[in-house]
């Protein structure tokens, strides 16, 4: 795979929790740190996804906000 951006973390799925229209797929990238993204059901489907598959997470954002107390 390529592709342009450059936020890629590698991690392996550790679930997988189907809504209505939208999956959230947790993803651990190791130091006991777990990423969350939601996909469509669809993507989740065509792209074979499960718990123990091995994956790359790629965030592209235009903003990332900090908020305390």
């Amino acid at each position: 795979m390529r592709i342009s951006a450059r936020n890629q973390l590698k991690g392996a799925v550790v679930e997988v929790k189907k809504g209505a229209t939208t999956s959230h797929v947790r993803v651990d990238i190791g130091g006991g740190k777990i990423v969350t993204s939601s996909i469509t059901n669809e993507a989740v489907e065509e792209l074979g996804i499960k718990a123990r598959d091995n994956v790359t997470v790629v965030i592209k954002a235009s903003d990332v906000m900090i908020a305390v107390d």
